[in-house]
């Protein structure tokens, strides 16, 4: 039952990265490599937040969305200046900045948390506090999934309502032609902006939301891979106008290595089978559903 809990929880962490994601390449059409950096950064940032000054969730997973937000800057430069296949490269390039720092922003055999040791580097932060809220600790499985799942709802809610409104319709039409957009007097580059801090934003929160569950994070989070898994998660779910893209996607995503654990593979195989798994699967969905399985816009 616990194992359930902590698939749950995953879920819901997901849920909301995979929501924050859309808002950049469903919303404004943009394909980022960097999600996953700002992902470890709120994770960081709570971190350090609840071990230097030990505040509780809210207020430190508030600061990481506050660093995230702040960081998308350097993001929103880019895409400003880059469209296509060099803004991806931009991304990328932000992406192995902030993975670099958080890895190498270390001195081994001093406290971590302080000014020379901030991250730790490979050895990653642990200790991390459990969430708590008005001095109640989420300690027990049940109660994590309970609020994590409350989160999950809650940023659901909110990019439905960024969708529907007049600001999401006007990112809808700088994606599907921003020399229009620009001719009907929008303000393309505050409102790339904007969509891009509030994308962020969002990913500090759910990184902070993964740092409290394990209790410890390190640069793997900022790899890669896993910000390939989190826009696979996007494209197979489906971009666009509908928030059952993002939930589809970190279902199907999330299910697959669960699915393969059935399956008695050594460790190191069973890694590579299921990064061949995500390949075939996006594969398939860019030949025989490019907009993905709940999507309603075609990418690219």
């Amino acid at each position: 039952m616990n194992y359930a809990f902590h698939l749950l929880i995953l879920l819901d962490i997901y849920i909301v990265v995979a929501l924050s994601l859309n808002v950049i390449v469903g919303y404004v059409g943009l394909l980022t490599l960097a999600h996953a950096g700002y992902f470890a950064l709120g994770g960081y940032a709570y971190a350090l937040t609840g071990y230097v000054l030990g505040w509780e969730f809210i207020p430190s997973a508030l600061v990481g969305v506050a660093v995230a937000m702040g960081l998308s800057l350097v993001l929103s430069l880019g895409s400003w200046r880059f469209r296509g296949d060099f803004f991806v490269l931009f991304s990328l390039s932000v992406q192995v900045v902030i993975y670099t720092t958080l890895r190498y922003w270390a001195k081994p055999g001093l406290p971590h948390g302080t000014l020379i040791n901030l991250t730790n580097g490979d050895f990653g932060f642990a200790g991390i506090a459990k969430p708590a809220l008005f001095g109640y600790s989420f300690g027990a499985l049940p109660d994590v999934a309970f609020l994590f799942t409350l989160f999950a709802l809650l940023a659901t809610v909110f990019s439905r309502t960024l969708l529907h409104s007049p600001w999401g319709r006007m990112l809808q039409a700088i994606r599907d032609d921003e020399l229009v957009a620009r001719g009907l007097g929008k303000d393309v580059r505050l409102a790339k902006l904007q969509a891009i801090g509030i994308s962020c934003g969002m990913a500090g929160f759910a990184g902070a939301m993964f740092a409290a569950h394990l209790a410890f994070i390190d640069p793997q989070s900022a790899e890669l891979n896993e910000s390939i898994l989190l826009l696979s998660m996007v494209i197979v779910g489906g971009v666009g106008n509908s928030v059952r893209g993002p939930f589809v996607g970190a279902f199907i995503l999330l299910a697959i290595p669960e699915i393969l654990r059935w399956i008695e593979l050594p460790n190191a195989v069973a890694a590579e089978v299921r990064l061949i798994t995500y390949g075939v699967v996006l594969v398939l969905l860019m030949h025989m559903r490019p907009q993905g399985i709940a999507g309603v816009y075609r990418v690219g």
